[in-house]
């Protein structure tokens, strides 16, 4: 095929990003812990606004978003904030529960709805994916390239993040990783509270 190779090459970036630690993992890693499903549908959440954001894109918003500062800023603070009242959440939860609590099974389970709504809350509020996807496909697409290949780009992008994010949160819903999370429940959730938090103050203070 003649876009084959652009499509390969734009899918191994999409997939190394994913890879990389950011808020989506701590996001889907520290819900799996507690519920798979509730994991599942926060990596949901957020593939469905890199989806958003991967179509802006497309559309020519991703490098309107980079030029008008105030939009952009608005939205990086906007999530900042966000990161910031979720690690905020989870720092206060792991230093009022007890040694040895909370267990797995005795932690509340979000509803799909709620997950997924902060899952896309975390994925939406990101500018920088915007800007990333903007620069990505005015380097690595061809100019002019036919409708299919953009709409293929888009569910590209939907299926890697959702895939990789998926397979995060099977692995961390993992009964022997949930047991060794219930033994040592209140450190871990400490450290990913205080990761969101760090990311928040990074992307606040990021330009």
């Amino acid at each position: 095929m003649e876009y084959l190779y652009q499509l390969l090459t734009l899918s191994g970036i999409v997939l190394l990003a994913c890879i990389s630690p950011g808020p989506d993992f701590v996001a889907v890693t520290s819900n799996a812990l507690n519920d798979r499903r509730s994991g599942v549908f926060v990596g949901l959440g957020i593939a469905c606004a890199v989806v958003v954001w991967a179509a802006l894109a497309i559309l020519g918003f991703g490098l309107l978003i980079k030029e008008l500062f105030w939009l952009y800023e608005a939205i990086r603070l906007a999530g900042a904030a966000y990161l910031i009242y979720l690690g905020t959440r989870m720092l206060i939860a792991s230093f009022k529960a007890r040694n040895g609590e909370p267990r797995v099974d005795d932690v509340p389970r979000i509803g799909a709805l709620q997950a997924w709504r902060q899952g896309f809350l975390v994925g939406i509020t990101n500018p920088k994916t915007a800007t990333f996807f903007a620069t990505l496909f005015v380097t690595v697409l061809p100019v002019g390239a036919p409708t299919w290949v953009y709409v293929s780009v888009v569910a590209l992008v939907g299926l890697i993040t959702a895939g990789w994010l998926g397979l995060l949160a099977t692995f961390f819903s993992v009964g022997r990783v949930r047991s060794i999370y219930a033994r040592v429940s209140r450190v871990v959730d400490a450290v990913m509270g205080a990761a969101l938090v760090g990311l928040g103050i990074r992307l606040a203070s990021s330009r």
